[in-house]
């Protein structure tokens, strides 16, 4: 029972609640951008049950949420817990919804201390997959739960298998299991599990875990790596068994005051790795935009994108889920079962969906702040998916970097000015025109101050020997770090062909990456007053 019975009362730009993946990104984006935030969670300690994992990079999420927590230590800010919310009640005044300025959502909390009464601007329901958030605002989650029963061990075994410490789906006609290789000498396997042969699922479709020891889910791993052997053992570090579902909620925010974010929103199997990492795109994604809305910079239309991009993707994932579940689940084909699925066909699908179970592949749709109308001057960079790796140098110093280190995650949109040659005279005479069209664009959003909004970079095709990066406009060169060659270092082993592999021609071109480092827009660069119409759709001038 609480302490003191009184209620005190606080308001907050952005409440969080929730301190899983998605809580703990959006926290942090949006701390890094210094709004005014707060997190909640109602466990009392940090706890994770280990049930994702970023696949990708084998880090488990425990490790992966204490960097976050770390970094957000670092600012000042802590995760208040035990605290739990009791209700939430978002305003119905118009005038109130439209002010990105006004406390429109209203929640009253508890802890050990007492009742807690939060005005909020902007609420986050980061709190999982049985999300309060979700529930008690209405939100129904459409799709199904399969019947495809999944069992988990994490353990050091003791096995012959070669490929042990990779990534790998064994698919066998005594059933499938996919290995994750884990930190030190653990790995996490995922074991599709029959129930006709073990009767631990209730006639509501829930797992009756009394009845399923991990012995059990080790012993079908067993039989589907023969005729390679793990050794039978009862050390697992942590195991599970649950049924899949395949759910997408109907909507991911409700009058953009309140947004759900990860497993709150979607729900799916483990084999597209994409649990946790979806999770951190969804607030990602939304913290930038919220951070932009915020500072007076963008209309509260910027906010509407989220749902769009985020539930489109939802949907997506789903339904790869979907036919790679259905995939993974069948036999596999032999001489007696020619319906099965074929080793090479099985190894073809899972290839071609790479781009999407690494999170890389994501492609958003045209939309307010997408615009796919000059993609052909930049034919290789997909506009609405990351930007392609490339190793640029330092015009100042002929130093090779990677472009993604210099574009960080600041919350400003990133304009990478392809000029073409700027060892020509002509080219150069243009580049002056380019800068005076572009100054004159960017300074109708922020006078004066465009360097909170905008960082420019611009990346020349002359070589190291004849580029002078003094020899831009000052726009171009805010700092002397700020132009880039395309040109391979002294030994020759790295860089150049950046604006063959980015399909730019000579003539170059103006590319606008998103403050999540999507590609946004191209645009001309003797038609840059076309980015004018592109931000002006969401960005507020002077």
């Amino acid at each position: 029972m609480p302490k003191n019975s009184a209620v005190k009362e606080s308001e907050v730009d952005v409440l969080i609640i929730g301190a899983g993946p998605a809580g703990v990104m959006a926290a942090l984006a949006l701390a890094r951008n210094g709004v005014n935030l707060r997190i909640i969670d109602q466990r009392h300690v940090l706890f994770h049950s280990n049930f994702t994992l970023l696949i990708e990079i084998t880090l488990h999420q425990g490790a992966i949420e204490a960097i976050f927590m770390d970094a957000l230590a670092e600012m000042g800010v802590k995760v208040d817990r035990p605290v739990a919310p009791t209700s939430i009640q978002i305003s119905k005044d118009e005038a109130i919804l439209s002010d990105p300025n006004a406390h429109a959502v209203q929640v009253v909390l508890i802890n050990d201390e007492g009742t807690e009464v939060v005005h909020a601007k902007f609420v986050i329901g980061a709190d999982g997959a049985h999300s309060w958030v979700r529930k008690t605002l209405d939100i129904a989650m459409e799709g199904e739960q399969t019947d495809y029963i999944w069992g988990v061990v994490d353990l050091t075994p003791d096995t012959d298998f070669p490929d042990i410490r990779n990534k790998t789906v064994v698919h066998s006609n005594n059933g499938s299991c996919m290995v994750i290789p884990r930190e030190g000498d653990k790995v996490r396997l995922y074991i599709q599990l029959d129930d006709r042969q073990n009767n631990f699922v209730t006639y509501d479709k829930r797992i009756d875990k009394d009845k399923v020891r991990p012995q059990q889910i080790l012993e079908v791993a067993r039989k589907s790596f023969y005729p390679y052997s793990i050794k039978k053992t009862d050390e697992f570090d942590w195991w599970t068994i649950y049924i899949i579902g395949q759910r997408v909620a109907s909507q991911f925010s409700v009058h953009e005051r309140v947004f759900i974010a990860g497993d709150a929103c979607h729900t799916h199997s483990p084999k597209a790795g994409q649990g946790m990492n979806a999770s951190m795109n969804d607030s990602h994604n939304l913290a930038w935009k919220l951070t932009h809305v915020l500072r007076g910079w963008a209309d509260m239309s910027l906010i509407k994108t989220y749902e769009f991009e985020r539930r489109t993707y939802a949907q997506d994932l789903i339904n790869f889920d979907k036919n790679f579940a259905k995939l993974f689940s069948g036999k596999p084909r032999t001489e007696d079962f020619q319906d099965g699925v074929s080793h090479e066909e099985f190894l073809r699908i899972f290839q071609a969906f790479g781009g999407f179970t690494s999170g890389i592949g994501i492609c958003y749709a045209e939309s307010l702040i997408t615009n796919t109308s000059h993609q052909s001057l930049a034919a290789k960079l997909i506009i609405g998916q990351r930007l392609l790796p490339q190793i640029f140098l330092r015009a100042a110093d002929s130093r090779p970097f990677h472009i993604q280190d210099l574009l960080p995650s600041d919350g400003r949109f990133k304009l990478l000015i392809f000029t073409g040659n700027t060892a020509d005279a002509t080219c150069r005479k243009k580049t002056v025109d380019v800068a005076q069209d572009l100054e004159s664009v960017l300074s109708k959003f922020i006078t004066g101050k465009t360097s909170l909004l905008f960082d420019i970079l611009a990346i020349s095709s002359a070589t190291k020997a004849a580029v002078r990066y003094n020899d831009l406009p000052k726009l171009f060169r805010s700092h002397w770090s700020k132009v880039l060659i395309d040109d391979t270092d002294v030994r020759g082993t790295q860089g150049g062909d950046g604006y063959r592999n980015y399909g730019i021609g000579p003539d170059g071109a103006a590319v606008v990456i998103r403050p999540d480092g999507y590609v946004s827009m191209v645009a001309p660069l003797n038609a840059i007053n076309e980015l004018d119409n592109y931000f002006r759709a969401f960005i507020r001038t002077s």
